[in-house]
């Protein structure tokens, strides 16, 4: 492991928002600084499943991960390519406020040129078709850690039938347990099993929706 995951992984605060702003400043790519904090994450959750950490842990590494992305952020945006792939509306559905997961997707997909409306966390299909319809969005990004949001994903794209514009809206959903089962359930297009995916699966949509 290097300094930066070894650092998150030990959830050392301050020594990860030294080494982040230290390799930005640098003009270390910012993928390469947002895989070392995944991967400091990824060991977070496995300790965490080993009861080495509690939940204390857990919500202290989440802190400190989303304000390491917040130092990202712009170094994300300037690798935008020139032109736009699309625009995506993503959030965190109701009754959930996790967001690591999605974070890393709508920095994925920022950085493959998609304009991201990002909702945040514990969204209401309200308004998911509120931002839809404003923006003109053709995909809808869904993303749930809990096994409750399965209803609640299920709802979501049950309303933006009842709003009228389901037709013309690719669902892709992701977090936790997800899988196709999931998908048929819910009655979303597709899954995606991890930031890099989810990408693709986004392409695919704009490129049949064209």
């Amino acid at each position: 492991m290097n300094d930066l995951t070894t650092a998150m992984a030990d959830i050392e605060d301050e020594q990860v928002m030294d080494l982040v702003e230290k390799q930005v400043s640098e003009g270390r790519d910012p993928f390469l600084i947002l895989g070392d904090l995944k991967e400091g994450m990824d060991i977070v959750g496995q300790r965490f499943s080993d009861n080495e950490y509690f939940l204390v842990e857990l919500v202290m590494s989440a802190d400190v991960f989303k304000r390491s992305m917040e130092k990202l952020e712009s170094g994300l945006l300037s690798t935008q390519t020139e032109e736009e792939s699309g625009k995506i509306v993503i959030g965190t559905v109701a009754g959930d406020v996790h967001y690591i997961g999605k974070n890393l997707v709508v920095a994925f997909l920022m950085s493959n040129g998609f304009d991201v409306y990002d909702l945040g966390e514990d969204v209401p299909p309200e308004k998911f078709i509120e931002k839809l319809k404003e923006t003109g969005a053709k995909v809808l990004a869904l993303s749930g850690l809990i096994t409750i949001t399965h209803e609640v994903m299920k709802q979501t794209i049950e309303a933006l039938d009842q709003a009228g514009i389901r037709d013309s809206v690719k669902v892709m959903i992701g977090g936790g347990d997800i899988d196709q089962s999931i998908v048929e359930y819910t009655g979303a297009d597709a899954f995606g099993k991890d930031a890099m995916s989810s990408v693709d699966i986004a392409r695919k949509f704009i490129e049949e929706l064209a």
